[in-house]
């Protein structure tokens, strides 16, 4: 099986304020996002992969209203928090956080845990504190994997290196893996290899070699856990990706690059029709 994910990150801003959204009014958003994707993917071509995309969470309940009875689109959040609510015991002390059990509610079966953003501020927080211990970034993960797990969620669970990193690039990833990952139920887990020192404008692509060779580490590290790449699912790069036997899907966000930058859903399809090799 083939996973397909999308991370919509805060892309419900309008131009006017900063953000990429052309699509439609934010109180519409969500549910334009579905209505234009669910019935295609119902498609017979479709059914080789699991479609997940993850919202913003004040969106996850118009995007679970907008699906119907037959429809493929899974929903995940973007991170929640590394406690929960308990019977007989914490019944909801979590001002501005998501618990695992509230995404549950909310209509997710999925969350993404660990993606580079993520880190960046987990790293930031904990500098301002003091904190030097390089470990303790994958240690709160770990945390919300398990939280996430409690709470019925599977997880899509983001490693990857910078530019710094990559002399050491083994070890760092497979820090990430290991402390992580520690005490997960794997079977429940698809990795998502995001090379950050190859993403963004003006930096060089990670090419087929490099993806496939860490695909290849980060399988031998966990005993075959599905591998996705995180670096960006595009038009340009889904006949690539789809060549490499480790890789089992990608992470989409953007789909156009230049003009309107943004998500659109007809581009979405796209690209997921190339990666399959789905004509027409």
């Amino acid at each position: 099986m083939k996973h397909i994910f999308l991370n919509l990150k805060r892309f419900d801003i309008p131009k006017a304020c900063g953000g990429v959204n052309t699509l439609a009014p934010v109180k519409d958003w969500a549910e334009t996002i579905i209505s234009g994707t669910d019935a295609a993917l119902q498609g017979e071509a479709f059914a080789g992969a699991d479609y997940v995309m993850f919202f913003p969470e004040a969106h996850l309940l118009s995007a679970a209203a907008a699906r119907d009875g037959r429809s493929r689109i899974q929903l995940g959040c973007q991170g929640l928090h590394r406690e929960d609510t308990a019977a007989g015991g914490n019944f909801g002390a979590f001002t501005t956080l998501l618990t695992g059990n509230a995404a549950r509610e909310l209509g997710c079966g999925w969350a993404l845990i660990g993606h580079c953003e993520e880190r960046r501020e987990k790293a930031g927080v904990l500098q301002e504190a003091g904190v030097t211990d390089p470990q303790a970034v994958n240690r709160l993960l770990r945390r919300e994997v398990l939280a996430a797990q409690r709470a019925g969620l599977r997880v899509l669970y983001c490693i990857g290196e910078s530019a710094e990193e990559l002399p050491d690039k083994e070890r760092v990833l497979g820090s990430q893996l290991s402390v992580g990952l520690d005490g997960a139920a794997l079977e429940n887990v698809v990795i998502g290899y995001e090379p950050i020192w190859s993403i963004g404008p003006g930096k060089t692509p990670a090419g087929r070699e490099a993806i496939q060779e860490t695909a290849r580490f980060i399988k031998a590290q966990t005993g075959g856990v599905d591998v996705v790449y995180g670096g960006g699912l595009k038009n340009d790069n889904a006949a690539m990706l789809a060549s490499i036997p480790e890789i089992d899907g990608g992470l989409i966000a953007l789909t156009r690059f230049s003009g309107e930058i943004g998500f659109y859903p007809g581009e979405y399809l796209a690209i997921i029709r190339r990666y399959l090799g789905i004509e027409g």
